[in-house]
């Protein structure tokens, strides 16, 4: 039995990860954290993760930035494996995550989704053969209560395609402010915000009379907590301290 911690248990992903793991057999939530502590669970809720004194194998956290050195705190003391699905950090954030990563198995990613990391798979191919002769634009669609902008999915695509690209690109989020041609060195990155939209990211490959676009839609919540709940499972397969990504994860599942 795989026992679980959800950090940011009552918010919109952390409800749909608590359901994703009730409905799996072999899946206990031991306990869940909300900054508010409330206990409207059929697990206890605490309002932080240091007041926890049982057993769990794993930590997902699906709260926000602000929670992170709490997080890492716990898991450096109780040498817990985390898998952090939250995005919007900051980079002294994400070096505090690299550093704690050396001293216990972490498993951080900006999307969750495994069809999203199969496809960033396929950016960076298509970076690899197009980049010189093509500009390459990121469009990211979310609902309206997402509050970081662009997303960290749009910025692990923008990496994926920068990994293959022989030169160094820039990352330009905005060009009202600039009155000149686009410079072929570029990765345009541009956010909608809207609705109820779950994710829409689309990565356009414009070249010289032709177009190439890959896209992924997510129709509900659920591929981000499946795909997270997965990544806990993969982290407690008796992994080494490191810092683990969906990358790791795809591999294992294609080889």
């Amino acid at each position: 039995m795989l026992k679980v911690l959800i950090s940011g248990c009552n918010g919109h992903m952390g409800r749909v990860l608590t359901q994703i793991c009730q409905e799996a057999s072999d899946v206990e939530v031991a306990a869940g954290f909300d900054l508010l502590g409330q206990d409207n669970q059929d697990f206890p809720v605490y309002s932080s993760p240091s007041v926890f004194v049982g057993q769990a194998d794993v930590l997902i956290d699906f709260s926000a930035p602000a929670a992170l050195s709490s997080l890492l705190e716990f898991g450096l003391v109780r040498k817990m494996p985390l898998v952090l699905a939250t995005t919007g950090y900051s980079e002294d954030q994400v070096a505090a995550v690299e550093e704690a990563a050396q001293q216990l198995p972490i498993f951080r990613s900006g999307n969750m989704s495994l069809g999203v990391n199969v496809l960033a798979g396929l950016v960076q191919k298509a970076a690899a053969a197009l980049g010189q002769d093509f500009d390459i634009e990121i469009v990211e669609r979310h609902h309206r209560r997402k509050v970081d902008a662009p997303s960290g999915t749009a910025f692990l695509l923008a990496d994926a395609a920068k990994s293959a690209l022989e030169y160094e690109p820039q990352y330009v989020y905005e060009r009202q402010s600039t009155h000149r041609p686009r410079s072929r060195q570029e990765i345009g990155i541009s956010s909608v915000r809207g609705g109820n939209i779950v994710g829409d990211h689309e990565v356009i490959f414009a070249g010289r009379d032709e177009i190439i676009e890959l896209r992924h839609s997510a129709m509900s919540r659920e591929v981000f907590a499946s795909g997270a709940l997965r990544a806990a499972r993969f982290l407690t397969q008796g992994r080494k301290p490191d810092l683990y990504t969906m990358t790791h994860l795809v591999q294992e599942v294609i080889f």
